[in-house]
């Protein structure tokens, strides 16, 4: 049966009533208008405004000053006011070059704010990504060396030579060369730095310290994925190169028979000299003979517009005491003329007098303190100086450098770890990373504002200073790989192995994310990235 329509059923025909479009009333705002009222916006809302223009630069740069960068600055001495804190801070260049604006203008180019609060963000809650690329079938003999700068880790050791490994952007391998015995008189590095002074990125300077007591320069390019010899030094008879520290022109060595020296090379005109094939003899500045610096060791150099400063931070065993840190600083003027040589330790020297007392008066309390152990790591980045022990603490001490001083604050412990810390590396700006013996517990520190405040001066940091590093793909990647092969050698692998431990504690970091040197119980080594981006 046909179905009728509605004018033969004698219903009466209803009008649909139309539904009104809303007025768009952001579309008549200017840009300005709209980037106050975002502003306002908390970031789970903003990531939702997308096509709005909530992915405009100014609101996640203020977002990020907000977040990160000025509880950062009430920390600062000077700047803790209310009124010193105002929305000015937010644009402040002179401030910016300290706080997070600095390394960011330097590289050149527009800088993407939302991804800075994204990277931030991941950083503050210890969420990444870990990966790791196999680099040695087998513990090499003296023990692999690596160092990382700019995503680029470089590695060296007797058996590959010096490699350029790339984290970034899904590269492995950069480039290699291999040590050529014809030129080198020994083929066993003991000690690896970087030139971190250098503000290219395509290029770089590494220096290499060997067995014999030689050491030798070279150069990256990454653009044509090279690696030359520009300058090797003759062996010494103060045996092998232990620590080695670089940023061009200087060159500040330290040997196994307790030598440190300082090395300046010739300015050419190419002011890094990069692009040169050999570079000319350095000079020897200085050397210093010690005996009472122990490893670990800790090399650093420091220039200014005034003058450079080199200095090593050593362990040094005091009576009664255990084992304590001790600093030697030598300042130079930019002309290379050494202006003064400095020690500074966290205890006071001499002796105190014995004074008679009357016989009512009681003697002072005598607080009995167990003797430190020796420290299984140190770094040192001014005005930073972390000791790990293997009691599962570290200790942070705050050095003053200026032309009047050179002191070592008291240190401050740092707990956290529940295992004993094989590695601790610290920043530049008041950031530090930890390690655990077994590799399994990463930690990242905020030292700034530490020391300063009041109510916390005398207490240890606990856990709650820290971040543990949690990596997002940890559990899935265990439970894939005991169920697959093992990838064969230089493949990156987004499962590593869960039988994973450090060797020798290395580790470093930079602005995206954290390296360290694993062994595997069968022996293999591989680099660990974990990845905040």
């Amino acid at each position: 049966m046909a179905k009728r329509g509605r004018e033969e059923r004698g219903d009466a025909v209803v009008n649909k009533r139309l539904r009104s479009e809303p007025r768009d009333q952001f579309s008549a705002l200017s840009d300005e208008l709209l980037l106050v009222l975002l502003s306002y916006l908390p970031v789970h809302d903003l990531t939702r405004c997308e096509q709005v223009l909530a992915s405009d630069s100014q609101i996640w740069k203020s977002a990020y000053y907000d977040r990160f960068v000025r509880p950062r600055a009430a920390r600062i001495p000077g700047i803790r006011e209310a009124n010193a804190l105002n929305k000015s801070l937010l644009y402040s260049s002179k401030l910016s070059k300290w706080l997070e604006d600095g390394p960011l203008v330097k590289r050149g180019g527009a800088t993407n704010w939302k991804r800075q609060y994204q990277l931030r963000h991941n950083w503050s809650r210890g969420s990444c990504k870990m990966t790791e690329t196999e680099i040695a079938e087998r513990p090499p003999i003296p023990p692999l060396l690596v160092r990382l700068h700019e995503g680029t880790v470089i590695t060296a050791d007797s058996t590959a030579g010096l490699r350029a490994w790339s984290t970034r952007g899904g590269e492995s391998l950069i480039a290699t060369m291999a040590w050529d015995i014809r030129t080198h008189s020994s083929t066993a590095p003991s000690s690896l730095a970087i030139d971190h002074s250098s503000t290219t990125i395509n290029d770089m300077r590494i220096s290499v310290g060997f067995l014999d007591g030689s050491f030798g320069l070279y150069a990256l390019d990454r653009r044509k994925r090279t690696l030359k010899c520009q300058y090797l030094h003759a062996p010494s008879t103060n045996g092998t190169v232990s620590a080695i520290a670089f940023a061009f022109p200087y060159l500040l060595t330290m040997t196994e028979a307790q030598l440190l020296s300082l090395y300046h090379f010739p300015i050419t005109n190419d002011r890094l000299g990069l692009g040169q094939d050999d570079l000319v003899s350095p000079r020897l500045l200085s050397s210093l003979k010690s005996h009472t610096a122990w490893p670990p060791l800790s090399l650093a150099i420091r220039s200014s517009s005034t003058g450079v400063s080199t200095s090593i931070a050593y362990a040094i065993p005091t009576y009664s005491a255990g084992w304590s840190v001790g600093l030697q600083e030598l300042r130079l003027t930019t002309e290379g003329t050494i202006l003064e040589s400095r020690l500074a330790t966290p205890f006071s020297h001499g002796f105190k007098p014995l004074a008679v007392r009357a016989s009512n008066t009681q003697p002072p309390a005598i607080r009995l303190t167990s003797p430190s152990a020796k420290p299984t790591s140190l770094s040192y980045t001014h005005p930073y100086l972390l000791a790990a022990y293997s009691d599962n603490t570290m200790t942070l001490y705050m050095v003053t450098s200026n032309t009047q001083e050179l002191s070592i604050g008291p240190g401050k412990p740092l707990c956290g770890h529940t295992s004993s810390v094989s590695g601790a590396y610290v920043g530049d700006r008041g950031k530090a990373i930890s390690v655990s013996a077994g590799g399994n517990d990463l930690r990242v520190w905020e030292l700034e504002g530490g020391l300063v405040s009041g109510g916390s001066k005398g207490r240890p940091f606990w856990g709650d200073a820290s971040v543990a590093i949690r990596p997002e793909n940890r559990d899935s990647g265990d439970r894939r790989n005991a169920e697959q092969t093992k990838v064969s050698s230089s493949v990156a692998s987004t499962a590593p192995d869960s039988d994973m431990m450090t060797s020798k504690g290395w580790l470093s970091f930079d602005e995206e994310q954290v390296v360290l040197l694993g062994e595997k119980s069968h022996g293999s080594q591989a680099l660990v990235v974990y990845s905040f981006a």
